[in-house]
């Protein structure tokens, strides 16, 4: 395109935030315009990205609407651009900040200016983390979005905010510190730090072991994988409504996105040797927060450990490398995008009207919020994988493709299928089903406008995406059969080098 839309697309909240830092008004009027502008800012960014959608090809495996520009001493260049794997986080990203920021609308009531400022920049930071092409440049991004979710924990959360806030930076920026370290004996190595080169450049067997295990240090605490979760819950709980969406729905896709751009086609050989180390993880994660999320008394940590098991899917499909572990893994990545937030969307209405997270205060719902109740028991269906939702498919194609390479492994990852459901229907019975007995909830009101514009999109989408999954599918399709050829090919040469020299 004539136009540098890539950088639109990535940059233009970053003026939204510098027009609501320039505001001068006082009192409610400030408040009510920097709301105002955070919200049209993300509606424009958003339009913008679906005409990214609109004009991507999704027949090309390259990377589309390249930008390069020399930038640090010229060894490092700005350079973005977008392939099938990352659009559909791009699109994620900037379709769900509109929904935080009409979902913050009452619930923020101090410092509004800061929060919708540290908003905009985090969506900066989350998009041009899928769009760098340059690893320095997707570090500066990758490690940058943990500054704004620090404040916005930190400042903005609940009474032990300080202590999640920390908690989280500390996991991730020690687990970061050595991906840093790999990317400078990557550079060393290869001259460049260029994605599209480093894509092609052979990296030798010794460096690729350790360089692929300093990635998963940086990305396990990311996504989450066990044993390093333990940040998770504790941040869920602690965060602001739109704090918790952001984080389960975009931030922890980050890791995934992360061992498909790096792990998996620049080190073959350590992810080929390596993966029954993820397997382990994985069905690990699956089965034991699972079974954690059955002990839980608090919604939010509840759905807290559900995401860690959602995300044992996704690194098992991604490392199972087949065709429909990879498609599987992505899809479920996007699919718990829509469903977690929407999840963490229905606790703020409720804590909202009762400030409180505690199962145990609510029951009975059904009889005074019957549209909420319809809209939560979408979400708990879809977070359990029933067919005609959007978290089927991506779990179905994610066993699909594990199958095809470990059967013991894909039969232990169904226990939690099994598990999950028994663990989002007791949640939904005791909050939604029961009398209505507890004089507390006795005057409590249904939806209201502002949560139905938040929960409708996500309803629609979650059974849309369930009955016709293609569009997500078939944007990825290309990249995903590329990648898996050139990781098959790496393999395949790495087998016939080690013949020959035995």
């Amino acid at each position: 395109m004539s136009w540098p839309i890539l950088s639109v697309t990535t940059f233009l909240p970053l003026v939204g935030a510098l027009f609501i830092m320039l505001m001068h008004s006082d009192g409610e009027a400030e408040k009510r315009n920097a709301r105002w502008i955070a919200l049209w800012t993300t509606l424009i960014t958003f339009a913008i990205s679906l005409i990214l959608l609109y004009r991507f090809d999704p027949t090309s495996a390259e990377f589309q609407f390249v930008e390069k520009r020399p930038w640090l001493a010229g060894a490092i260049s700005y350079h973005m651009g977008l392939d099938g794997i990352s659009l559909p986080f791009v699109i994620l990203t900037t379709a769900l900040m509109p929904v935080c920021i009409v979902a913050s609308w009452l619930p923020i009531q101090h410092r509004v200016k800061e929060y919708m400022v540290a908003f905009l920049v985090l969506e900066t930071l989350m998009v041009g983390t899928f769009t760098a092409l340059d690893l320095v440049l997707f570090y500066l991004f990758f490690e940058g979005g943990l500054i704004p979710m620090f404040l916005i924990i930190g400042v903005w959360g609940g009474p032990r905010r300080v202590y999640a806030s920390f908690k989280f930076f500390l996991y991730t920026l020690l687990g970061s510190v050595l991906m840093l370290l790999a990317i400078m004996a990557m550079y060393w190595n290869a001259g460049t730090t260029e994605i599209p080169v480093l894509l092609r450049h052979g990296f030798p067997r010794s460096l690729q072991t350790w360089a692929w295990l300093a990635f998963l240090a940086s990305f396990a605490v990311k996504l989450p994988m066990w044993p390093v979760h333990t940040w998770l819950p504790d941040a869920h709980v602690e965060a602001p409504t739109a704090g918790s969406v952001i984080l389960a729905a975009i931030l922890l896709k980050m890791g995934g996105y992360g061992f498909l751009r790096f792990s998996l086609p620049m080190f073959p050989a350590a992810s080929h040797d390596l993966a029954p180390l993820i397997f382990a993880l994985s069905i690990v994660a699956v089965i034991y927060t699972s079974l954690v999320a059955l002990a839980q008394e608090d919604m939010k940590k509840l759905i807290a450990y559900s995401s860690v098991a959602r995300m044992g899917f996704v690194t098992m499909g991604i490392f199972a490398t087949t065709v429909q572990g990879v498609a599987g893994g992505i899809f479920q990545m996007v699919s718990h995008g829509i469903v977690s937030a929407a999840l963490f969307l229905c606790v703020g209405v409720v804590y909202d009207r009762m400030h409180t997270r505690e199962i145990a205060a609510y029951g009975g719902l059904v009889n005074r919020m019957p549209l909420y109740a319809a809209a939560f028991m979408v979400f708990t269906l879809a977070n359990v994988g029933l067919p005609g939702t959007t978290g089927f498919i991506g779990e179905f194609l994610t066993f699909i493709g594990t199958f095809q390479i470990n059967t013991w492994v894909a039969t232990l990852a169904t226990t939690g299928t099994i598990l999950s459901a028994a663990y989002a229907l007791w949640l939904y019975r005791k909050v939604i089903f029961g009398p209505l007995v507890k004089p507390s909830l006795a005057a409590i009101k249904d939806l209201d406008y502002r949560e139905i514009i938040t929960l409708g999109p996500l309803v629609a989408l979650t059974i849309l995406f369930g009955i016709y999954p293609k569009p997500v599918l078939d944007v990825s399709a290309a990249s995903v059969v590329q990648l898996l050829e050139n990781y098959q090919r790496a393999i395949g040469a790495a087998k016939t080098a080690a013949m020959l020299a035995h």
